[in-house]
């Protein structure tokens, strides 16, 4: 997926652009408004995320102007403006979510990642209740897991690490990511147990089945091959 960053701040910038990068988006940042606007009116992307106090165009005319045009796409303002008439005014110029800074790396990819879903499968479909990767079938309504139709008991984590697994099959998933989204931990407790919880997933539905599903990808993470 290609992805439009309109921020100001180098520093919050790179960071939101690696978070993307390693989730698999390929990042197109930019730090003026007017350049924004020029790209998003001559380039497709898959998503919009705007923050609002930016030079020459500040991110509300940004997306007045890419809805001026006919332009659809998903938009997200990513901003340290969070007050609830500030949000209001973000969603009727035409966002699609508004997310206030701070914020933690795991939601802001679990939303841009449900905007992008979402727009792929069309207003009027609902996000499917069972995950199909392969021989995997994760129910996520009734938390079981099957491969060929063999039953496999996870536990709450180990349910969790294959669910983030499938929903980003084909692209790298990154230690950074499974800390954040599962054990809810914004920083490295440096212990291993991501690496243990991996494990004991793999063994539980690659093991019985003599072959490999999940990838390590040394420095990088962990890729469900689809």
């Amino acid at each position: 997926m290609r992805v439009l960053l309109l921020e100001d701040e180098a520093e919050i910038g790179q960071w939101i652009t690696r978070g993307l990068t390693e989730a698999g988006h390929v990042v197109d940042h930019l730090a003026d408004g007017a350049e924004a606007l020029t790209a998003a009116s001559s380039r497709d992307y898959d998503l919009i995320v705007l923050d609002r106090m930016t030079p020459t165009l500040d991110g509300l005319s940004v997306l007045r102007g890419i809805r001026a045009i006919g332009k659809t796409t998903p938009a997200m303002f990513l901003t340290a403006l969070g007050a609830v008439e500030d949000r209001v005014e973000g969603l009727e110029v035409g966002a699609d979510d508004y997310l206030a800074k701070p914020f933690a790396m795991s939601e802001f990819l679990a939303r841009a990642n449900a905007l992008m879903r979402r727009a792929q499968m069309g207003d009027g479909q609902a996000e499917l209740s069972v995950l199909t990767v392969g021989p995997l079938e994760l129910d996520l309504i009734r938390r079981n897991c099957r491969r060929n139709g063999q039953a496999i008991e996870l536990n709450t984590k180990e349910f969790n690490l294959l669910e983030i697994m499938m929903r980003n099959k084909g692209r790298v998933v990154t230690r950074t990511m499974l800390l954040e989204q599962i054990w809810n931990l914004n920083f490295d407790p440096m212990t291993n147990v991501v690496e243990t919880h991996m494990s004991r997933l793999r063994a539980k539905i690659e093991k019985p089945f003599g072959d490999t599903l999940i990838r390590t990808l040394r420095g990088s993470g962990y890729v469900l091959d689809d």
